[in-house]
């Protein structure tokens, strides 16, 4: 099998799509849970580890560093923000308003990932052309 780095920028957008995805399903389960008493709000950990993995280091190209990312250990990890805080008298710290902010920027940043991922693919297809 030939090997190549075609797919590097398009694997690394795939991960980040996927943490959004899932991140999408935390903001919808803190909407659903907004009345729940005592729930805390679920958000997902991706964009740090994704620029702790491509600041590897300041002298080598954005290429190189999307090449050297392990996919293998960028994964996006759901955690509950700010346990220990509530604004509520039920223990509950979801703000229907500040999840639907939420809910709107992951829809772009999605899409935009999308986009991204189509254009990578266009790009191999005028390649090939």
């Amino acid at each position: 099998m030939i090997n190549t780095n075609a797919f590097d920028y398009i694997n690394v957008l795939d991960k980040a799509a996927d943490a959004s995805w899932l991140r999408n399903e935390a903001i919808a389960n803190n909407l659903s849970n907004v009345d729940t008493p005592g729930y805390k709000r679920q958000d997902v950990s991706f964009e740090t580890e994704l620029e702790k993995a491509l600041s590897n280091s300041r002298y080598i190209s954005m290429d190189e560093k999307v090449k050297n990312v392990e996919l293998a250990k960028l994964n996006p990890r759901p955690f509950t923000d700010y346990a220990g805080y509530s604004y509520r008298l039920d223990g509950n710290n979801v703000d229907v308003d500040q999840e639907n902010v939420y809910l709107a920027e992951n829809q772009l940043r999605y899409q935009g990932l999308m986009a991204s991922i189509q254009s990578e693919f266009q790009n191999l297809q005028a390649v090939i052309k």
